[in-house]
């Protein structure tokens, strides 16, 4: 006996999928019987039609956070920014001491890796380690 049909009308009636609908063995002559919406109702609510409890899944709990190189989020474009602004200005400034001869080359080299390291944090500053290099500018 092929109760296809009546499975899925089972399904739609109740809302609910195929795989949850179980007929009662022994009362498949009165579900073959059944033809309307009600009528499945109507068996539900008798015990010939039952549904299958939901199974379920299992709660897919997400993995703690570790802080590691791949996870750290630094502002790294304003620390660049900061540091570009600081070496083009120290650079242009000691640029134009040596083309008007008031700084050496030897000399800025010397403070042009300075600037590379960081060693100054404005031009005022870099004037003072010019003064201590004894060839006072400006």
């Amino acid at each position: 006996m092929n109760l296809g049909k009546k499975k899925i009308l089972a399904a739609k009636t109740l809302g609910v999928g195929l795989g949850r609908i179980i007929f009662n063995n022994e009362r498949l002559a009165e579900i073959k019987e059944a033809i309307t919406k009600q009528d499945i109702k109507d068996l539900y609510r008798d015990g010939a039609i039952s549904v299958r409890e939901i199974k379920g899944q299992r709660k897919i709990e997400r993995r703690k956070l570790r802080r590691r190189p791949g996870s750290i989020k630094k502002k790294i474009r304003n620390r660049k920014r900061s540091y570009m602004m600081i070496t083009r200005k120290s650079r242009a400034y000691i640029g134009q001491l040596r083309k008007q001869g008031k700084l050496s080359t030897e000399d800025f080299m010397l403070l042009r890796k300075e600037i590379r390291a960081r060693m100054f944090k404005d031009r005022v500053h870099l004037k003072e380690r010019i003064k201590s290099l004894g060839k006072g500018a400006e």
